[in-house]
């Protein structure tokens, strides 16, 4: 004999929010579908994404114009230019998949409760814990070059078919962070466990952290020109402090729009946005899973797939003509 599911008393209490953004309070109907279309999304970001478009066109225009000069043709002189330079190679660095779905992962802030100014001074405090942890590994990193320097893969210049050791470390990299995003995603929806369930009741700043350490972890992999003209400046100076400094500043650069940007949202959303979203806690966790599942996807197909192709390793990707 067939047992009915148990059904949620309406009149109980729920939980608005999960104690982490990776986990879900209500599950998600049609999961498969979910997952489905933002894989697809992912996979579809890759055919069209065009890394010399989105680094030159528009990485070097904004750099250029922040600096007030050509910055891949002038040498950088000094700390004092080294630091402004990291800087504005960081915010021309902005516009990544990776980014999009970091803060895709702090969607449940639009759905809090207040005025605009509460909601504003709510999204600010987890954004400043993503900081925390974006600069701990942004610095850490940053030391470790001024210390190894130029015998790490980044620093080399090889070229050509096949894989290049700074080519490997893009692979490793990447591959992780897309994984460690997919995974999310799937907590997200209830699939798998959420790895912050039981440390965010404790630490509920703890995956806000996580997340910034994912974003400072683009640097350990990024293959951005102007990013590898600042990494050869570090490594060749043999000052960690400096490194330490300019990766730091790197990473709050790229961080800067995509901040903005989501305040932004948070202020024009008003009060519809809120009470949609609180209606059905199904709906946050679709949002930070679409974001999170289609970076994860781009980010692993793109840096291990895509890029066998284009090292002629393996025979075909499909991609558009323009990229």
């Amino acid at each position: 004999m067939a047992t009915r599911r148990p059904t949620r008393d309406p009149a109980a209490p729920v939980e608005p929010h999960p104690p982490s953004p990776f986990g879900t309070t209500a599950t998600p109907r049609r999961r498969g579908l979910v997952i489905a279309l933002s894989a697809l999304a992912g996979f579809l970001l890759t055919v069209i994404w065009s890394a010399e478009f989105v680094d030159a066109t528009i990485g070097d225009t904004v750099a250029n114009t922040l600096l007030g000069h050509d910055a891949k043709a002038t040498p950088i002189a000094g700390a004092a230019a080294g630091i402004a330079f990291a800087f504005a190679s960081g915010v021309a660095g902005t516009f990544t998949a990776c980014n999009i779905a970091a803060f895709g992962a702090v969607a449940p802030l639009l759905g809090t409760a207040g005025g605009r100014w509460s909601r504003l001074g709510r999204a600010l405090r987890p954004l400043g814990w993503m900081a925390v942890g974006m600069i701990a590994v942004s610095a850490a990193y940053g030391a470790l070059v001024g210390v190894v320097g130029t015998a790490m893969p980044q620093f080399a210049t090889a070229t050509g078919p096949g894989l290049t050791p700074r080519a490997i470390q893009s692979m490793v990299v990447f591959g992780v962070i897309g994984l460690v995003m997919v995974y999310l995603g799937l907590a997200a929806l209830g699939v798998v466990a959420d790895p912050f369930a039981r440390i965010a009741r404790r630490f509920p700043h703890a995956p806000m952290v996580f997340m910034g350490a994912l974003i400072g972890a683009f640097l350990i992999g990024r293959p951005f020109g102007l990013f590898r003209q600042m990494f050869r400046h570090a490594a060749e100076s043999g000052n960690p402090l400096y490194g330490a400094a300019a990766f730091t500043l790197q990473s709050l650069g790229n961080i800067v729009i995509m901040t903005v940007l989501f305040l932004v949202l948070v202020l024009a959303t008003g009060d519809r946005l809120r009470r949609w979203l609180a209606a059905d806690p199904r709906r946050t966790a679709v949002l930070t899973a679409v974001a999170l599942i289609a970076a994860g996807v781009f980010t692993v197909l793109y840096w291990d797939v895509r890029l066998l192709e284009r090292r002629d390793i393996i025979g075909w990707y499909p991609t558009a003509p323009w990229a």
